[in-house]
């Protein structure tokens, strides 16, 4: 077994499919529409692109923005992605406007760094030491 989609709920998709791509460096994979103005929208990384997809969700369902409000107010992140060099993302991502809410910085067997998708998360990045 293995995962094959995994999702992150968003306010816009359009706005997360601009920064996923265009800032983070993601792939669209996918891009159907589901009814209304919802679309099975995914990215996946450049470094895998047969790998586990991104769904960008929309969070239009009750329980959801409550959700995302209660993880950003206790600084949790929505998920977590893997980098070569934290540090090296870090300066990049902050080099094109990415707003950090946590500083690289060293947490046992990882550094990590937490940002702000623009979509209403606080996303992850992490290198395993």
């Amino acid at each position: 077994m293995k995962i094959y989609v995994t999702s992150v709920f968003v306010d816009d998709q359009q706005k997360a499919l601009e920064f996923y791509t265009d800032v983070l460096g993601f792939t669209k994979k996918h891009d159907i529409p589901v009814g209304g103005d919802a679309r099975w929208l995914t990215v996946v990384s450049p470094e895998d692109l047969e790998g586990t997809e991104l769904l960008l969700e929309p969070d239009g369902h009750p329980v959801v923005g409550p959700y995302k409000k209660g993880l950003v107010a206790d600084g949790i992140p929505a998920t977590s992605f893997q980098v070569a060099n934290v540090q090296a993302e870090y300066e990049r991502l902050r080099g094109l406007g990415v707003t950090f809410t946590q500083e690289p910085m060293e947490a046992g067997p990882v550094t990590m760094a937490v940002f702000d998708d623009t979509c209403g998360n606080l996303i992850q990045i992490v290198t395993p030491a």
